[in-house]
């Protein structure tokens, strides 16, 4: 593989400057999804001002949220498959040129809400696919005792650009307007592209033979996320802390404006926190993160965010909850980082996109159904409760992670030298 010579199995891991200076399949990697995921959110926030001004309409921004974030999110067992029965390198590409031209046909044609509902949904569509596909790609281009620092690195690059893309998109909306905006995201796919088109060939594990149906792979991928103990673990935890605790987005702006009866700047800082603590807790990670057991790095990092957010709802004060939502900031990191480092070790190549794709997805899901829920609970108790409700139910779903994370872990062990009890068939990974 291309990043094989970049760890040897007796060599030290390499810090986040070295991984980038020595490894270039890797620094064009990391590249291409920074420029790439800065102007992503910078054209979010210029649609949504866009769609909230032209329309009026509070729903009409919901169901630009829906079909940007939740509904691409229910593909991804077939966008999965189609990470694993790809050659990785030409879908990533793919991926980036199709939402530059679907931002672009925004650009010239300005459409009517329903055509550009849909063209943000195709956009989605191609950015649900590519982040299985951009996980699955890491193994093959950094040595095993790399992954860790990859992980972290990438995260930390992605979150980064991503804090930075709306306040690009406040300097730049007065001086371009809408257009401008887009065609600027437009131009920031295209560079990607080109930057991932100089990565080596990435071909998918079975080769130039005939392949089941995407229907069969999507269901095989399934199959095995759900028979096999470690990744059954990790998936199903990830996805209910995540359940629990997805409702802080809209718990937090009440807290503020209810609870605490702060200002929007006050607002701001309150939603912001936790972004910083994201990009800290990276930053932390690349440097020190191989240093870490993975499946305690897991752990902790649910436990962190969970705490995170029943202690904010015990806050005193707003600066309180703000600090304390910047520690929750961390322990997201972690868990975006030792979950990846941990699939990306213990799953086949064949099957790596099929389970990053429905991880993605479900994530996706659990987040749209703790909006519902918790804006039910919220209606019916108040900011307070309902975090701390959903920070003992993420801690809840810790304790049952922690419990059978590591009994699942030594079955693997015992049942042989691969790192899953279940080694899935040629014909099943196609």
């Amino acid at each position: 593989m291309p990043g094989a010579a970049s760890a040897t199995a007796d060599a030290a891991p390499l810090r986040p400057t070295q991984l980038l200076r020595r490894n270039r399949p890797f620094r064009t990697l990391f590249s291409a999804r920074l420029v790439s995921y800065a102007g992503d959110s910078l054209s979010l926030v210029a649609l949504i001002f866009h769609v909230a001004e032209t329309t009026g309409k509070g729903l009409a921004v919901a169901l630009l949220l829906l079909v940007g974030d939740f509904a691409p999110s229910l593909l991804g067992p077939f966008t999965g498959a189609l990470a694993d029965r790809l050659n990785l390198r030409r879908l990533m590409v793919v991926c980036e040129l199709i939402q530059a031209v679907a931002l672009l046909v925004i650009v010239l044609t300005m459409p009517s809400l329903p055509m550009l509902l849909a063209l943000v949904a195709v956009r989605a569509t191609a950015s649900q696919l590519f982040q299985p596909a951009s996980r699955a790609a890491v193994p093959a281009l950094v040595g095993d005792r790399d992954l860790e620092t990859a992980n972290s690195t990438l995260g930390f690059g992605s979150n980064a650009a991503e804090a930075v893309g709306p306040l690009l998109a406040a300097a730049l909306f007065p001086l371009v307007g809408l257009r401008g905006v887009l065609l600027v995201d437009a131009v920031s796919f295209l560079v990607s592209a080109v930057l991932l088109a100089t990565l080596p060939s990435l071909p998918p594990t079975s080769g130039a033979g005939r392949q089941p149906s995407l229907l069969r792979q999507a269901r095989a991928g399934v199959a095995y996320l759900l028979s096999v103990p470690t990744v059954r673990v990790i998936f199903l935890g990830f996805t209910a802390v995540v359940a629990f605790n997805g409702v802080d987005d809209v718990a937090l702006v009440l807290l503020a404006q209810k609870t605490f009866h702060v200002g929007e700047s006050a607002v701001g800082l309150l939603l912001g926190a936790v972004g910083v603590g994201l990009v800290a807790g990276y930053a932390m990670l690349s440097r020190w993160g191989t240093r870490a057991s993975m499946p305690l790095l897991l752990i902790a990092g649910f436990a962190v965010s969970s705490v995170g957010n029943l202690l904010t709802g015990l806050a005193w004060a707003v600066a309180a909850a703000i600090a304390l939502q910047a520690v929750r900031g961390f322990g997201l990191a972690a868990m975006d980082v030792a979950s990846s480092t941990l699939l990306q070790r213990t799953v086949p190549p064949g099957m790596r996109g099929r389970v990053f794709g429905n991880l993605y997805g479900a994530i996706g899901v659990a987040a749209a159904t703790s909006y519902l829920a918790g804006g039910v609970l919220l209606d019916a108790t108040s900011a307070p409760v309902t975090l701390m409700v959903a920070g003992v139910g993420g801690l809840v779903a810790t304790g049952v992670v922690a419990l059978r994370l590591p009994r699942a872990m030594r079955r693997a062990d015992e049942d042989g030298a691969t790192p899953t009890p279940f080694a899935p068939t040629t014909e099943q990974i196609g």
